[in-house]
């Protein structure tokens, strides 16, 4: 095979992926999957399937957004986890550091191996995922940014993340399905 072919056949394998991931999401509902406690352990999205909804958040501390956001996810999460809500602050490698590990500050948090942030189709730090049992699965009701301000918390006008579980919680739709994250890729 000559390495002129070489980036084709790159391209479509990544389009293909792409693809895939794009027909998961498309069908609304996602699988199980298993991440390690940062303490020891692990922890598997079925567990929580008891609860009203599983918010998944994708944090790593080298990232200035994780950290811009700390407040506000420890207020969501004072908020929301006493009403049946878990969150999951799942920690991530991304392309800026290599720091595989770490944690996010007073949040308890998961190690991602790959599989939870291939498995919601999220691609950047700070991104959430709101899902509700559904089946033999989790159905999503929300992918994306936490509100429409990530650096500064005084200018946030829409906070997406809140309205989404204060819908769900009330027996509504989520209201919006989906918002485009500003974050640190995650490494693949």
């Amino acid at each position: 095979m000559s390495f002129r072919k070489l980036p084709a056949l790159l391209a479509a394998a990544l389009l293909l992926a792409t693809v895939t991931v794009g027909t998961a999401c498309a069908q609304g509902t996602v699988g199980d999957f298993t991440v390690q406690k940062n303490g020891g352990g692990s922890a598997s999205l079925s567990a929580y399937n008891g609860q009203k909804a599983v918010v998944v958040i994708f944090l790593n501390p080298a990232c200035a957004y994780t950290r811009l956001y700390q407040e506000r996810l420890s207020a969501l999460h004072t908020a929301f986890g006493g009403r049946g809500v878990e969150f999951m602050f799942v920690n991530v490698p991304i392309n800026l550091d290599t720091n595989e590990g770490g944690g996010g500050g007073a949040l308890a948090t998961f190690t991602d191996d790959g599989a939870a942030s291939t498995a919601l189709g999220v691609s950047k730090t700070t991104e959430a995922v709101v899902l509700q049992p559904a089946g033999s699965g989790f159905a999503v009701r929300y992918r994306g940014a936490i509100d429409d301000n990530p650096q500064v918390a005084s200018g946030v006008q829409q906070a997406y993340l809140h309205q989404v579980l204060d819908n769900l919680l009330a027996g509504r739709p989520a209201g919006v399905a989906d918002k485009r994250a500003t974050g640190c890729l995650i490494k693949r």
